[in-house]
């Protein structure tokens, strides 16, 4: 019998563990059909906003050694926008992103989307280049509590945070949301960073500071994904420099259901997912696993 590499996180049923990260290739409903096609499990939207935001000026994405360092700005469309141009999605897994300062930012969001096919939300609770939003609300447990708990009661469908390492413990973030209800976490986002231009002798990103992505923050990740599925019954999403099979199982030993890949998708472009599937599929034929489920978390039992 073939392994099954369907999952489930939570509440959220998923064909396949590979999901698109957030912020990659997130703002159109044709190119999420084709990497549904092309073997992602669900797809996150780039993080909307309650108005549009038109983001920082280039350079705001440059390549550093083994990955990427960005301060976009969460340049977005607007939530209201966006809802209007996924309206017609009847079969594609969409997650929206949100991001917001209070909770009123994010019901009214979520308002927008009353009649449109979305699988789930994920609260962006970790971007680390935007002010007032991000980091600054995920360092808030209070704050965290209250915008969790009006998007739990305005949400029609399972609600995700995804969390990341700011200035305070980020696993008070987690205990905030778990506290308040939350579905499942996504954990990490990018981590704070910089480069700079050694000919110019100035910071490389316009912003100075961006979130750094890729292979060189995966072992921070898995750490993160371990750490909270040892403290936490929530079920997890692994994020943060998956680009292989490997990559994926190693998130899934450490206690997520299920990966979202982004950075990777830019080096390997769509076939990174059928890719990273099928080695999955391999792997668990050679050690005998039937489900994903099976793998959750067995390396804290070594």
């Amino acid at each position: 019998m073939n392994p099954d590499i369907s999952t489930n996180v939570g509440p959220i049923s998923l064909e396949r563990p590979t999901m698109l990260a957030s912020g990659i290739l997130g703002i159109s409903l044709e190119v999420f059909a084709r990497l549904y096609k092309e073997g992602a499990g669900a797809l996150v939207t780039k993080s909307l906003s309650k108005e549009p935001w038109e983001g920082y000026p280039n350079p705001t994405v440059i390549g550093v050694k083994s990955g990427y360092l960005n301060a976009v700005g969460l340049s977005n469309p607007g939530a209201a926008y966006f809802a209007k141009m996924i309206s017609s999605n009847n079969a594609i897994p969409i997650v929206v992103s949100l991001v917001g300062s209070v909770p009123e930012d994010f019901t009214f969001m979520i308002k927008q989307f009353e009649n449109v096919k979305v699988l789930a939300y994920e609260l962006n609770l970790s971007c680390p280049h935007v002010e007032k939003v991000g980091l600054e609300v995920g360092d808030d447990p209070e704050l965290v509590i209250k915008i969790v708990r009006e998007v739990k009661k305005a949400s029609a469908v399972p609600v995700m945070a995804k969390v990341g390492l700011g200035s305070s413990d980020y696993l008070k973030t987690v205990q905030a949301s778990c506290d308040a209800g939350i579905d499942a976490i996504t954990a990490i986002n990018t981590v704070r960073a910089m480069a700079i231009d050694v000919e110019t002798t100035r910071p490389a990103l316009s912003h100075k500071i961006g979130g750094l992505s890729g292979t060189p923050i995966k072992p921070i990740a898995v750490r993160c994904v371990y750490e909270i599925s040892s403290k936490f019954d929530i079920p997890i999403i692994g994020c943060g420099g998956v680009s292989s099979w490997d990559d994926a199982v190693e998130f899934i030993l450490a206690g997520a259901s299920a990966v979202q890949v982004g950075s990777a998708v830019a080096d390997k472009w769509t076939g990174v997912f059928s890719e990273i599937n099928g080695g999955i599929s391999r792997y668990m034929e050679r050690k005998g696993f039937q489900k994903i489920g099976d793998m959750v978390g067995i390396a804290k039992k070594s």
